[in-house]
């Protein structure tokens, strides 16, 4: 069965593009939605450090029914929604893929991934565009076949490299600064993430430029 994930980019119209782009700093998450008509309802995870001012922007915006705040931590907050103007809900409804909770949305993006056939992906595609919704196709392969690129040890460093600034230019961040993050032995984090790099490296080459393997990459 195919996976894809890709990136929506939502318009000013769409109130959570709206509320994301006033505060790109923080991060929301839908954990359930459910369309019906032309509504929309569901529960919004925010974090952010100006939560008050958030869920004031959000009660202000005219495609936001109603919200209704269910639980609240320092700077969290879980709030129950409805919206008259759910058009990401009704694209996803359209198309008949199903929709992988949670959908991450920052900065007036929303990051979605799917795993369905691939006529499926491919009416989602035409119903974002119908709805005037672009996006970008991040990955797409067939989630049965594709074993695990990587372990969850170089997984952690790699992903803990690019934050960190490892791959920046200039460098923000030395191997054995990365190997202290990590808690690793400098010799450690090095051969970790030199096979980390190949797997993501080949994998790369495989996908994107059609170099052909002998073996395809498997996480070691």
């Amino acid at each position: 069965m195919p996976y894809a994930k890709l990136t929506i980019d939502l318009p000013t119209a769409v109130w959570i593009g709206e509320v994301s782009r006033d505060f790109p700093s923080a991060t929301f998450r839908v954990l359930s939605a459910m369309p019906s008509g032309e509504a929309g309802f569901g529960l919004l995870e925010v974090e952010s450090e100006s939560i008050p001012a958030v869920l004031g922007a959000i009660e202000s915006l005219s495609g936001v029914s109603s919200v209704e705040l269910m639980q609240h931590a320092e700077n969290t907050a879980i709030v129950q929604f409805e919206t008259s103007d759910p058009l990401l809900l009704l694209s996803i409804q359209e198309s008949g893929a199903p929709l992988e909770l949670p959908l991450t949305i920052r900065g007036g993006e929303a990051v979605i991934e799917l795993t369905a056939s691939r006529d499926r992906l491919s009416a989602f595609g035409q119903q974002l565009e119908a709805f005037g919704l672009s996006y970008t196709l991040n990955r797409v392969y067939d989630a049965v076949e594709t074993p695990d690129l990587l372990t969850d040890q170089q997984r952690r460093l790699l992903v803990t490299a690019v934050e960190e600034g490892y791959y920046d230019t200039p460098r923000e961040c030395t191997l054995t600064e990365l190997a202290e993050a990590v808690d690793l032995a400098k010799s450690t984090a090095s051969v970790t993430l030199h096979r980390a790099e190949e797997r993501v490296i080949k994998e790369f080459a495989a996908e994107r430029l059609d170099v052909t393997l002998d073996d395809p990459p498997r996480a070691v």
